[in-house]
């Protein structure tokens, strides 16, 4: 376990301001560029000091900025996987790993070496040098070096890491895992997530939990969420679980608002991809407005409608292709699907 209170306030005007924990398996620190996440990961490490607060890793105090501790990075057992190509470049790959492995008798030594080679599936590699190797390769060898190191936890900075290495590393290593990542995907593996900002943590919790039920317009701006809008509570009913909410242009029923009153003023997020879409020329939807088209643009496997006011839907290509000539439109606005802030 993990737990952290960091504080550090630097010349240019940003700070870091986080406390959280971190139990064995895998927690994700998502958010955007220069949010502090690889700050975060490197106080830990030891690679850098915090100005105030405290860590722990498990029953040991790795730093305490009121009595003065700041144990140096090779006794604090975190092994730090960067976010750039770290192998020893004049070693072969299996002479980067027994490097890592030499406080094991030798015997021993080549057998759990050989182990990690062939669990990280990179055996038929093992007399080749960083240079030739796939960075999909290199990464996995730098994760099997730290790991033949035996560390208490593993912090991983953003490098590609997919599902399917990311569950091995998690089957491997029985510690936690910090890992920092901008696939939202690859977000949903993890046991924990947490949303950085500007130095701040916005929201944390179980993936699923936060990605369904952002808590603030700022962590639904992080989730990648367009649909945000400023509404005021027109009707409560407790008795029917909803409510009434006034938009600029139009109302909507939404679900019941514990904790508020008719005439407060909040705000509604809706994924995108819980919005659906009608011709206008037909019988009116419950909770549908009409809408102008604005463009459509394409996406992977779905194309995204902007429409007037500020609303995006995102429908399977195969829909558009059968609505893309409606003369006029409706978005439909699923009760379930507005989450109020």
């Amino acid at each position: 376990m993990i737990a952290a209170r960091i504080g550090r306030k630097f010349p240019s005007g940003f700070s870091l301001d986080a406390e959280f924990s971190a139990a064995p398996g895998v927690t994700v620190l998502y958010g955007p560029s220069r949010a502090g996440k690889t700050l975060l990961l490197e106080m830990l490490a030891g690679f850098a000091a915090p100005d105030s607060g405290r860590i722990l890793l498990g029953d040991a105090l790795l730093f305490d900025a009121d009595t003065r501790v700041h144990v140096p990075v090779c006794r604090r057992g975190c092994a730090y996987v960067a976010g750039r190509d770290a192998l020893f470049p004049h070693m072969t790959l299996r002479r980067n790993l027994l490097f890592a492995a030499h406080r094991s008798p030798r015997v021993e030594r080549s057998r759990r070496v050989a182990e990690m080679l062939e669990r990280f599936q990179i055996a038929a590699l093992a007399a080749s040098r960083p240079r030739n190797l796939e960075p999909r390769d290199s990464l996995r060898g730098e994760v099997a070096r730290t790991l033949l190191a035996s560390p208490k936890a593993l912090l991983l900075d953003e490098r590609g890491y997919g599902e399917a290495l990311l569950r091995l590393i998690r089957e491997t290593f029985p510690g936690p895992i910090l890992l920092v990542s901008s696939d939202l995907d690859l977000c949903c593996a993890a046991d924990r997530m947490i949303l950085l900002n500007a130095g701040r943590i916005v929201q944390s919790g179980p993936p699923r939990d936060v990605l369904d039920r952002p808590e603030s317009a700022d962590a639904a701006r992080l989730l990648g969420i367009p649909n945000i809008f400023e509404c005021v509570i027109a009707a409560l009913d407790p008795g029917r679980g909803s409510s009434r909410l006034e938009l600029p242009g139009f109302a909507l029923n939404g679900p019941y608002v514990p904790g508020h009153f008719r005439g407060d003023r909040v705000s509604v997020a809706v994924d995108p991809a819980n919005l659906r879409v009608h011709s206008g020329d037909t019988e009116r939807h419950p909770n549908a407005v009409p809408a102008t088209l604005v463009r459509a643009v394409p996406r992977a496997r779905t194309v995204r409608l902007e429409f007037s006011g500020g609303v995006f839907v995102d429908v399977p290509n195969e829909e558009f292709e059968r609505r893309k000539d409606n003369r006029t439109w409706q978005v439909e606005f699923p009760p379930q699907a507005l989450r109020v802030l």
